[in-house]
């Protein structure tokens, strides 16, 4: 909680420009009824009053960037910021859906079981045209609507306009499911920065581009809204090797959680799903059976299949889940419980090295 007197200063009159964060609940409530004549008047002594059309530096004083395209008259909070706890999730709802990196793996299941939950799928892929084509076929065989884009989250900010594109063309987003992701396998004493920053850039600051596009465009339509961030066992424990990935799922998760709370009174609910060993390409196990493949270290015996992780995404999407938000959910076959058997049955060293 910021000190009151960082509070005071960040009040604005209605119809000021913002250049800088969108203005949050909590100015938007200091701004209001809450804030009061005394603390308004302090305010006012501290930085002088704001004018409508009056440009402001951000909380920490810096000057403006750029202008943002938020303004204090467009915040949607509600002066009293009660919310509006009568609404219900749409019966039509969910209707229209993007999925990035779904040209394989558990993206590609992803748009399947949200097309078989009735959506219409905007599909995306990095250098996998004819998987994403496939999807899109897979998609439209369940008789809903598909489309296809590229998305390469290394060329930021700008690769995230795809997500308008995309909702353009679909008439709307009601659930984004943030899945593009990339990895590394190095020890960190031996990981070179343009790796670092690639994996980063694409596990968390990609995935935060999108968030934002697709949170934005459900505010505006008041439909509600679903949005899942893949993530890992790794944004809740350490491998070795993958120092990059690792940080860049821990950070995810808990970005999961503050959109949750930010997006909650849009009735935007913000969740993470978090695969254990899946046969997907990015394993090296894509189009295997599962069930012939023994892993004596996970209690349920064998990887995952990618349609059990996107069965989990379509619950998550749907009607049925309209009061879960701000949880991770590990899809693992219980491997995150064996920390300590793990531990204390191993018999090599090997573990040290990816």
């Amino acid at each position: 909680m910021l000190p009151t007197s960082q509070c005071a200063a960040t009040s604005v009159q209605p119809g000021a420009q913002f250049d800088g964060e969108q203005p949050s609940g909590l100015t938007c409530l200091l701004a209001g009824q809450v804030l009061g004549e005394g603390l308004q008047r302090r305010a006012d002594r501290l930085l002088g009053p704001f004018p409508v059309g009056s440009r402001v530096k951000n909380q920490r004083g810096f000057p403006p960037q750029h202008r943002h395209p938020w303004r204090v008259q467009d915040c949607p909070h509600r002066e009293d910021l009660r919310m509006d706890i009568s609404r219900k999730t749409p019966k039509n709802f969910p209707r229209t859906a993007i999925v990035t990196g779904s040209d394989s793996g558990i993206g590609k299941a992803t748009a399947v079981a949200l097309a078989e939950l009735s959506c219409d799928v905007g599909i995306t892929w990095h250098t996998d045209e004819q998987g994403a084509k496939a999807t899109a076929d897979e998609v439209r065989a369940t008789g809903r609507r598909a489309e296809v884009r590229q998305l390469n989250l290394s060329a930021l900010p700008g690769a995230a306009d795809v997500i308008d594109e995309l909702a353009d063309t679909l008439g709307g987003i009601d659930v984004l499911v943030n899945n593009a992701g990339t990895g590394s396998s190095a020890l960190l004493v031996d990981l070179d920065f343009d790796t670092w920053r690639e994996v980063i850039a694409t596990d968390l600051d990609g995935a935060f581009l999108c968030l934002q596009r697709a949170a934005r465009r459900m505010i505006a339509a008041g439909r509600g809204g679903r949005i899942v961030n893949i993530t890992s066992v790794h944004e809740h424990q350490p491998r070795v090797g993958a120092g990059a990935y690792c940080a860049a799922k821990g950070g995810l998760g808990l970005l999961t959680k503050t959109a949750a709370l930010e997006l909650s009174e849009y009735q935007i609910t913000v969740n993470s799903v978090a695969p254990g060993e899946i046969a997907t390409p990015m394993t090296g196990q894509e189009d295997i059976d599962v069930h012939q493949q023994h892993r004596p270290g996970v209690p349920l015996g064998r990887p995952g299949d990618a349609r059990e992780i996107a069965a989990v995404v379509a619950f998550l999407c749907s009607p049925a889940a309209s009061y879960v938000t701000g949880a991770s959910w590990p899809v693992d076959g219980g491997m995150l419980e064996m920390g300590p058997m793990a531990g204390s049955h191993l018999r090599a060293e090997d573990w040290r090295r990816p």
